[in-house]
């Protein structure tokens, strides 16, 4: 039985096979006002216009799929551009911290060599906490007594004076800032007269130190944007703990009428505490008298 039907679906085919050769042959042979040809339009006739209309009909359908092919793709590229703009702003960021630090180094080595530090051996070390709720009293860095690091140990970072060595561990030390309420410094304005006083942070200003204790009579040399820098000797109860000469910062505000008064003047400091990121610590090494540098 199923021998027959495979036979029977084989003369089948091989006859439709035969009729559309002798079809074709028949079309090509005829000329265009032939039967065939004439079959042939109207077929073309009767189906164009279903042809048009299914075509109108799936407009809107091609359409909302080019749509969708067209957004994803879209976003395929956006999310591309993004990872690229992720990507540069993250080697951007890298570059500008390398940047800043190399130009914070670069004025250290500078102060080191301009000021002639003897007897300092300086430890370089890199800022690695701030106060959050503090950003003008303290910050931690990493180095600490295995490094040679004790308290009260002078700092400096950015071309200034930043604070002192407050709290020594191992491996980590806290730096009181300058502009913290319990420093106190002899500094020296680098005037005509060489006045000196005691440099505190001012109340209530973070972004602002005081030079007090000035001479209360004239003549009078304090001027806007003279140098203050450390005195480098004891005044009153205050001890040695800095190098003479270490710049603190620039008189910012300087009236006969305060001078006379209350002995001060106003001084912007010459380091940005709250980008700092790298700073020197001077220690002392025992006996010796080796020039400040970094390691």
């Amino acid at each position: 039985m199923h021998d027959k039907q495979v036979r029977r679906r084989r003369a089948i085919l091989g006859v439709l096979v035969g009729v559309s050769l002798i079809l074709l042959t028949a079309y090509f042979g005829e000329s265009s006002s032939s039967p065939l040809h004439t079959v042939q339009r109207g077929v073309v006739e009767v189906l164009s216009p279903v042809q048009e209309g299914a075509s109108k009909a799936l407009k809107p359908v091609r359409d909302v799929a080019g749509w969708f092919s067209d957004t994803l793709s879209a976003k395929s590229r956006s999310d591309q551009l993004q990872r690229q703009v992720n990507t540069l702003r993250a080697q951007l960021a890298h570059a500008q911290a390398a940047e800043l630090q190399n130009r914070q180094l670069t004025k250290l080595v500078g102060l080191d060599n301009a000021l002639g530090i003897e007897s300092y051996h300086a430890v370089a070390a890199h800022v690695i906490s701030r106060d959050p709720t503090l950003w003008y009293a303290t910050i931690e860095v990493d180095k600490g007594s295995d490094d040679g690091v004790h308290v009260d140990d002078p700092v400096i970072g950015d071309g200034g004076l930043v604070g002192k060595i407050s709290t020594v561990d191992p491996t980590v030390s806290v730096v009181t800032l300058i502009t913290d309420h319990s420093m106190a410094v002899a500094a020296q304005i680098q005037d005509a007269g060489g006045d000196t006083g005691v440099l505190v942070p001012a109340v209530g200003d973070p972004n602002q130190l005081l030079v007090q204790d000035l001479p209360q009579s004239g003549p009078f040399h304090e001027a806007v944007g003279q140098q203050v820098v450390t005195a480098g000797f004891k005044a009153g109860p205050l001890q040695s703990l800095y190098p003479p000469g270490i710049p603190i910062g620039q008189i910012s505000s300087a009236s006969e009428s305060n001078l006379l008064n209350d002995g001060q003047v106003q001084v912007n400091p010459a380091v940005d505490l709250r980008h700092l990121d790298a700073v020197q610590i001077l220690t002392k090494p025992h006996g010796g008298t080796e020039r400040a540098q970094l390691p």
